[in-house]
């Protein structure tokens, strides 16, 4: 189950592919995303979108692409 895939992402006009990990929290999940060379964690929040966890700055603009299609994916 916790095995590696690629999120696709359409930022800033071009097309960028990320590593990903599901990880399975008790009764909740998380997603670690490979961004550049950040790990960045998605977690569900209470309003049914994702809340980003990182240890250095990351464009809001691509995190919202990524949890815009993090959404689209849990359909």
């Amino acid at each position: 189950m916790n095995e590696p895939f690629n999120i696709p992402v359409i930022y800033d006009g071009t097309e960028h592919e990320f590593k990903a990990r599901f990880e399975r929290w008790g009764y909740t999940h998380r997603i670690s995303v490979l961004i550049d060379e950040t790990t960045v964690t998605f977690e569900p929040d209470e309003e049914g979108g994702y809340r980003a966890l990182a240890e250095h700055p990351v464009a809001i603009g691509l995190l919202q692409a990524i949890v815009a299609r993090l959404i689209t994916l849990s359909r």
